[in-house]
């Protein structure tokens, strides 16, 4: 009998060990990887989260809304500590929302705001003070003229408040008649084809282009391309988002005026962090202030700041940070 207790005994000082040395385990949905951005997104909170004692189980959708739906509920089941989402769309993420917490998982909305939704956590860049930096510079270039604005899908939260960036600083001018808009839609993806198709539209309809605004540089580029076809490349100010190489390239170029450079490795070491903190019981927000309403309560908040990257200032900007290196510009 004494026997039995000792092994009982041993037997669970042996789980409690276990239990204590057992790493957070936290997955990772994503929209897509086929954009070098979001490449090194997921390398930097993988990183983050494994140097924090976590483990990762990654999963990418490749901008599938079912698909990244299939995979949530595949890491429900697995019972992950903590879900981290870049969604697909938004109004399907709300459903995996509440999916998990049905199952007590926090979730962590990433880059893109999970709207009416019961997230823990969301950490990103302000998307309306982007908006506002894209439109302010090509307005203080151009203040007068004929502006196309390229939002992104209507299912991710981004393009909207984007567009309102843009108008807060394109209305104003608009009102007194100094710029028109002769173009101005949310397209259906986030890539360079849709950016193309609509300036091609536009082009094909005789209307002149003195600056376009778009949401990325995937539909930036896509609008370079169309203005190489038309012999208008680097005669129309573009505006766009990522600060991507090929961005960059089109910028020394000529072709491109600016790119937003968002800091999407300090967004990621944020977002690891808070996904540690919550799957060990901890409050992530602690010392915190900042909220931002997703329609369902006031979520607590990491907003990062943008910043203009044009020919001037490239090497003092995206790569001393290590974001692009140099030779993948000049290659």
């Amino acid at each position: 009998m004494k026997q039995i207790k000792f092994f009982a005994e041993i037997l669970m000082v042996f789980l409690l060990l276990a239990s204590c040395n057992q790493k957070p385990q936290i997955g990772f949905l994503m929209d897509t990887t086929a954009r070098e951005r979001w490449i090194k997104d997921r390398d930097a909170f993988v990183e983050k989260v494994e140097e924090n004692k976590g483990s990762v189980i990654v999963k990418v959708a490749n901008s599938n809304a079912d698909v990244q739906f299939q995979q949530a509920l595949e890491l429900i089941n697995q019972g992950v500590d903590v879900l981290v989402i870049i969604p697909v769309d938004m109004v399907v993420a709300a459903g995996i929302v509440k999916m998990a917490k049905n199952r007590n998982i926090p979730v962590i909305s990433y880059d893109r705001l999970i709207r009416d939704a019961d997230i823990d956590f969301y950490v990103s860049t302000d998307a309306i003070d982007i908006g506002e930096k894209q439109a302010r510079f090509l307005t203080t270039i151009t203040p007068t003229g004929n502006y196309v604005l390229i939002g992104g899908p209507t299912s991710d939260n981004n393009s909207y408040q984007l567009y309102l960036g843009w108008m807060n600083i394109l209305q104003p001018l608009v009102d007194k008649g100094d710029i028109k808009i002769v173009g101005s839609k949310f397209v259906n993806h986030w890539d360079s084809d849709d950016g193309y198709q609509m300036i091609k539209d536009i082009i094909d309809k005789g209307e002149k282009i003195d600056a376009i605004i778009a949401g990325n540089d995937a539909l930036a580029s896509g609008a370079i391309k169309e203005l190489q076809q038309a012999d208008l490349a680097g005669k129309v100010l573009v505006a766009g988002q990522d600060a991507d190489v090929g961005a960059i390239r089109n910028i020394i170029l000529g072709n491109q005026t600016i790119t937003i450079y968002k800091p999407v490795v300090s967004m990621a070491y944020n977002a690891a962090d808070a996904a540690i903190k919550i799957a060990k019981g901890k409050n992530p927000s602690d010392n915190m202030s900042f909220t931002v309403n997703n329609g369902h309560r006031l979520i607590p908040a990491v907003l990062l700041s943008g910043q203009v990257v044009n020919k001037q200032n490239i090497r003092m900007t995206v790569v001393p940070e290590g974001f692009i290196k140099e030779q993948e510009i000049f290659e």
